[in-house]
């Protein structure tokens, strides 16, 4: 499946970009660059709760993500406690995985650690791509990877340093998300704006 246009009043879109949702989400995020650390901090643990999921259900309960991770502020999330855990683990507005909200807990913590190591998150979490997004050129779906050397060698660094949930895929898809790789189909409008 190439990228599609839907009516003639919209532009052509990549495939995988149907439903109100995921439409403001390609339109406006996917593959957009970040380098807020905040933000940066918000998809490793959107990534990290989606792992199985469908990404529309994670998109469905960002919101209620933002409340029960304070904002997605790791020095908040990184003093949550058991009691905490187990509040988060009666929120139906949330993944109620407990390894997953451990792991955003657990992941907030090394999160600062690499702040303090490299001065900011943004700044280690780019060095996988020497600082400038690799633009990938997909005509269809089946072109589009899961990983990649750069997300093998993110996965394993940040596992190193006590990060969990963070696989390659998940990694890669973590890059796709804050525009570390651009994966926008060749005839997708976002392509070229991104390029």
């Amino acid at each position: 499946m190439t990228a599609v246009k839907t009516d003639n009043s919209q532009p052509i879109r990549c495939a995988w970009a149907s439903g109100e949702l995921l439409i403001r989400y390609h339109d406006e995020e996917w593959g957009v660059p970040v380098h807020d650390d905040r933000v940066l901090f918000e998809f490793l643990i959107l990534e990290g709760a989606q792992a199985g999921l469908s990404w529309n259900t994670i998109l469905n309960k960002r919101d209620n993500y933002r409340k029960a991770f304070a904002g997605f502020d790791p020095q908040k999330v990184a003093r949550y406690d058991r009691r905490k855990a187990a509040q988060l683990m009666r929120d139906s507005g949330i993944v109620r995985n407990k390894l997953k909200i451990a792991s955003a807990i657990a992941n907030a913590k090394a999160f600062l650690e690499v702040q303090k190591e490299f001065g900011s998150f943004d700044r280690y979490i780019w060095q996988f791509v020497d600082g400038k997004p690799i633009v990938n050129s997909p005509r269809s779906m089946r072109q589009l990877r899961a990983r990649s050397p750069e997300s093998d060698a993110m996965s394993k660094d940040l596992k190193r340093r006590g990060f969990n949930f963070v696989g390659s895929t998940i990694c890669y898809a973590l890059m796709q998300a804050v525009g570390i790789v651009n994966d926008h189909f060749v005839d997708c409008f976002r392509y070229r704006i991104l390029r």
